[in-house]
């Protein structure tokens, strides 16, 4: 996995945690949704976890969106983690923009910058926070793919 460190507690022989570094190049997206399809295989596999097709592809899908978002926008590398607690995956991108990210208003006519809505949408929590050096998103996501209460809405 190109670049991956394997970190953390393990369960049964399973990272728990994994990241990767990426300098904003062509393919970093796609090096990052693989990064988050072998570690979901590899908990699926070794665990015994029910990690559904859903939450893989929901999990890919929010990579995507954060990393892109990271390299589009903030000079500099970013690292993308992901980790095993409990029953969902956390997502945390950092990045060295210090600027917080907004959701842009619902706009179906508008053409790109939906992101962080998709995100919000999926995630069962998304969290910004200002670091020393740039900025940390943070997203869980249900290993059912399903979140149990939609950010905004009621369970």
């Amino acid at each position: 996995m190109d670049g991956a460190a394997h970190t953390g507690d393990r369960l049964s022989d399973v990272p728990v945690k994994v990241s990767a570094e990426y300098q904003g190049r062509p393919g970093d997206i796609a090096r990052g949704r693989e990064l988050a399809g072998a570690f979901l295989a590899r908990v699926r596999e070794a665990q015994g976890a029910a990690v559904s097709d859903r939450a893989v592809e929901v999990v890919q899908l929010v990579v995507s969106e954060l990393l892109t978002n990271a390299c589009k926008y903030a000079p500099g590398p970013s690292l993308v983690e992901l980790e095993l607690a409990e029953d969902r995956v956390e997502v945390t991108v950092w990045d060295s923009a210090p600027v917080l990210p907004v959701p842009a208003t619902a706009d179906p006519g508008r053409i790109g910058r939906h992101g962080l809505e998709i995100v919000t949408a999926v995630c069962e929590s998304f969290e910004v926070h200002r670091e020393p050096v740039g900025k940390r998103m943070r997203a869980a996501v249900g290993l059912t793919g399903q979140p149990t209460a939609p950010l905004g809405r009621p369970a």
